[in-house]
């Protein structure tokens, strides 16, 4: 049986989907192609990260098709419930990225609160001529410890963050939906570990009392900062989105940090993605990356042994 992963594998994968007896195919087919590419190389199962969609008309014309896999959370460029309604396997790997977002949102907090991601758009311009300027342009930096951190979407990945706000010497306030309260299991060097008991808020609540908010929700239909919670937030507060493109109201984003209701946002995922609003490229107050959450060595090792293994147990 032939896997081919359309959006890329670790080597890791690769060797343990051939040790468990499967043909791996590492070829990028472009969208347009991928139906043809399924039914001439017999392909039964099928990887893709956020680059690849697997919509109801691909699903319809790949007869073969027994397996979709997605190396990631999210999976709201694979039409899951039609899929399965075919018979056809769907898996992802929920856990594997987990550490490697929550890195990110805290080298974005970093960056902002020191203004990084503006003084390296700015020192190689001004850095020989106005040193001076610029030093006392980012000579207000705040400190993350001691300070207040809200977690909207508690699963997971916003677990991950909030151990490292605690590590960091911050106070965590969570909400979540369908999540009342989560241990926290923190684990240091020497064998040391503990445990915090943290109980989720109302969002309002939230959004009221935290200096930052990170968001680690599933794409949906809404909003979920749209302008109205966006004015709930602190004056002064910063906001993180390394969750889907979608979940926060871009433009209203925009107004809040123009009329300096916010001091930052950064983004790592966008609406409009893989084309962001130049509105928000060029902003001054926008720390930016291009949707590279879960983008480490070690999460990508992990992604591709946890899909080897459950392609493992379904198809062999």
């Amino acid at each position: 049986m032939t896997i081919l992963a359309n959006d890329g594998i670790s080597q890791s994968g690769v060797k343990a989907l051939e040790a468990a007896g499967f043909t791996v195919d590492l070829t990028q087919v472009a969208q347009e192609q991928l139906q043809d590419y399924i039914n001439t190389n017999s392909i039964t199962g099928l990887l893709v990260r956020s680059a690849t969609t697997v919509r109801k008309a691909l699903i319809d014309n790949v007869p073969g098709l027994k397996l979709i896999g997605r190396g990631g959370v999210g999976m709201d460029n694979i039409d899951v419930d039609y899929a399965k309604s075919k018979g056809i396997h769907v898996i992802n790997t929920p856990a594997a990225s987990s550490a490697s977002v929550a890195e990110l949102v805290f080298a974005h907090l970093y960056g902002c609160v020191r203004f990084l991601y503006d003084a390296n758009r700015n020192m190689p311009l001004e850095g020989e001529s106005n040193f001076k300027g610029l030093k006392k342009s980012y000579a207000k930096g705040i400190e993350l410890r001691g300070k207040t951190l809200g977690i909207i979407g508690f699963g997971r990945i916003g677990q991950e963050v909030a151990k490292i706000a605690i590590g960091a010497g911050m106070q965590v306030v969570a909400a979540d939906k369908f999540i009342d309260k989560a241990t926290l299991s923190l684990d240091f060097m020497g064998g040391h570990n503990i445990a915090v008991d943290i109980a989720t808020q109302p969002m309002e609540e939230v959004l009221k009392v935290a200096d930052f908010i990170s968001l680690h929700v599933p794409a949906q239909k809404n909003y979920v900062i749209d302008k109205a919670a966006l004015q709930m937030m602190k004056k002064g507060a910063g906001i993180v989105n390394a969750a889907r493109g979608g979940v926060v109201d871009e433009s209203a984003l925009v107004e809040a940090l123009d009329n300096e209701h916010l001091a930052f946002a950064a983004l790592d995922t966008f609406e409009t993605e893989p084309s962001p609003h130049i509105k928000l490229l060029m902003h001054p107050k926008i720390s930016l990356t291009p949707h590279i959450g879960a983008a480490t060595l070690e999460a990508q090792d992990r992604i591709g042994v946890e899909l080897a293994t459950q392609i493992g147990a379904l198809l062999k």
